[in-house]
């Protein structure tokens, strides 16, 4: 079966198209995020559709999943986001009355966290949890490869809970304000963009995580594992999950999973074990491979 997945970030728009019940890549195409208004990045959403349409022979009722970096709401299909010019807009509504037609729209570590329990990193673990840490923070759970029914619409918005005060006063860290709106979210710190606020605010540059590579950048790194390891304590001690799949532009970053297994084991209660850390096999196509195997069962 051939169907097409949409990964909607804050820097670009991923567009795969797929092959077979497993979803294996065929084609893919990335444009830039038009992040200036709404209307702009709906266009640009709507090209990456009709790009997958061209690309499957021009059959237009493919299933297609999109995966956004946000809440969308259950219910009411409204989609609250701090990364995309999407809050307040129904993405799924908007985009069948312009192309006449329903697409699948869900949040993006959702889709991730479907894809690696699939035949990914995470398969064959019955509690699977995802940690997307790129422009933000996402996350997703799953059991037995599928998603778990979430009361109200915040289930697993991780990038989104406080950072705990004692890390703020260890690290002696200002409080800085998230894109939510909210003030010392972790995604302040955790995410490519909080890495690169501890290394201005510890170096005096802003740099990217691909420059934090020096001996001299090992504060930097240090400060950003302490921090993620509190959210993934925070993480075990609300879901206990078997096994965190680490995705987003910081899982490229240099023995990762050892920074984060040891960072959880030194934040962990006593005489607990931890959940097993690992990289996401599908790398950056596992959100639109998630949503491409979400609309296939619609």
């Amino acid at each position: 079966m051939i169907s097409g997945g949409i990964d909607l970030g804050g820097t670009k728009i991923e567009a795969r198209l797929f092959d077979g019940p497993d979803a294996h890549t065929v084609v893919t195409r990335r444009i830039a995020t038009p992040v200036s208004n709404y209307d702009a990045m709906l266009d640009a959403l709507i090209e990456q559709i009709e790009w997958l349409f061209d690309n499957a022979s021009g059959n237009r009722e493919i299933p297609v999943g999109i995966a956004i970096p946000g809440i969308v709401d259950p219910h009411s299909g409204m989609v609250f986001t701090a990364n995309i010019p999407a809050s307040n807009h129904n993405i799924g509504d908007d985009l069948a009355a312009r192309l006449k037609r329903h697409f699948v729209v869900v949040n993006d570590g959702m889709a991730f966290a479907v894809s690696e329990a699939r035949q990914g990193a995470a398969q064959g673990y019955r509690s699977v949890m995802s940690l997307i840490l790129g422009t933000g923070v996402g996350g997703g759970f799953c059991m037995d490869g599928e998603l778990t029914h979430r009361h109200g619409n915040l289930a697993v918005e991780v990038g989104h809970i406080a950072l705990p005060a004692s890390a703020i006063a260890r690290h002696e860290l200002p409080l800085w304000r998230c894109g939510c709106g909210r003030m010392a979210c972790m995604e302040t710190c955790i995410s490519g963009t909080g890495l690169s606020n501890i290394a201005e605010f510890k170096l005096g540059t802003r740099l990217a995580a691909e420059q934090l590579i020096g001996d001299e950048h090992a504060l930097v790194l240090d400060i950003w594992s302490d921090i993620a390891g509190e959210c993934l304590l925070t993480i075990q001690l609300v879901l206990d999950p078997d096994c965190i799949v680490i995705g987003g532009g910081l899982s490229k970053l240099h023995n990762v999973t050892q920074r984060l297994s040891d960072a959880l084991k030194h934040h962990a209660l006593s005489k607990t074990g931890i959940p097993d850390i690992v990289i996401a096999q599908h790398g950056d196509s596992s959100g639109a491979r998630g949503a491409a195997l979400l609309a296939i069962k619609q």
